[in-house]
């Protein structure tokens, strides 16, 4: 339809041969057409180029591996898309997802879309949702999303210009990179949506970053967690708010400096 809004679907790859033509194929089969897809290869040695010059995206290529954010930021730079929204080459959503999404922000003004998510890596972090709900206040939005404890951007819908208008960005160099977007993404939204029918799934790979073993990962994944412990502790107070079960008081910073 000609009213339909353009959503910016952003795919960050390094050396995801296995799992891009799946992924690409399951944006293409979505019931929502108006789709930019954007494949942002970080530098890829394998034939993810190859495969991507197979479909009808737009492929940004980066000369060398620049990590997650760098390619999430590059997307997001060269997005024309009203809305915005960034899915894992390893991942999967269901078919109705954008249409089900955009539904939801068009019914209800909302700036972003909250999908619910199976998390197969740690399914007690799967959440999904039974109603349709426009949440306001900044409790509620934190309570329902659960983004103080699980930044996951991956299940937002993100209205560009808000994202544009308060310049988050992904820190670049981190291994968890999500919460410290999608929480202030959140905070800063004056209506958020939670759509029962749009679901991704976050499936378990043995070869991810989150699977990684060795002990150089270990040991910065260990700095990247306490960094982002710090940075919701500092935007909570700074904003005046609490995160439901997370502690945010003095003590607590404390304790996230010397015994984590």
């Amino acid at each position: 339809m000609e009213n339909e809004k353009l959503i910016s679907v952003i795919v960050p790859v390094y050396n995801g041969e296995k799992y891009l033509a799946e992924c690409v194929e399951n944006i293409l089969l979505q019931t929502y057409k108006k789709l930019e897809i954007i494949v942002v290869n970080d530098g890829s040695t394998d034939r993810t180029a190859a495969i991507a010059e197979n479909f009808p995206v737009k492929i940004i290529s980066l000369p060398q591996n620049r990590g997650l954010s760098v390619a999430r930021n590059t997307g997001m730079d060269l997005a024309k898309g009203e809305y915005i929204h960034f899915m894992d080459v390893d991942d999967a959503i269901n078919p109705d997802f954008y249409k089900e999404m955009m539904a939801a922000i068009i019914d209800t003004d909302a700036d972003i879309a909250c999908s619910g998510m199976i998390n197969e890596l740690k399914p007690h972090r799967t959440i999904l949702f039974t109603e349709r709900l426009l949440l306001q206040s900044t409790e509620e939005k934190l309570k329902m999303t659960n983004v103080g404890k699980w930044g996951f951007s991956v299940r937002y819908l993100f209205q560009l210009n808000l994202l544009r208008n308060h310049n988050l960005r992904f820190e670049e160099g981190r291994f968890i990179e999500d919460l410290p977007f999608s929480l202030p993404a959140v905070y800063f939204a004056k209506r958020l949506v939670v759509v029962p029918h749009a679901v991704y799934t976050y499936i378990r790979r043995e070869d991810s970053i989150m699977t990684k073993k060795d002990k150089a990962h270990r040991k910065k994944r260990h700095r990247d967690l306490r960094h982002v412990k710090e940075f919701r502790h500092h935007f909570a107070r700074k904003h005046h708010f609490k995160i439901p079960g997370i502690p945010t008081g003095r003590f607590s910073l404390f304790f996230v400096k010397w015994f984590t």
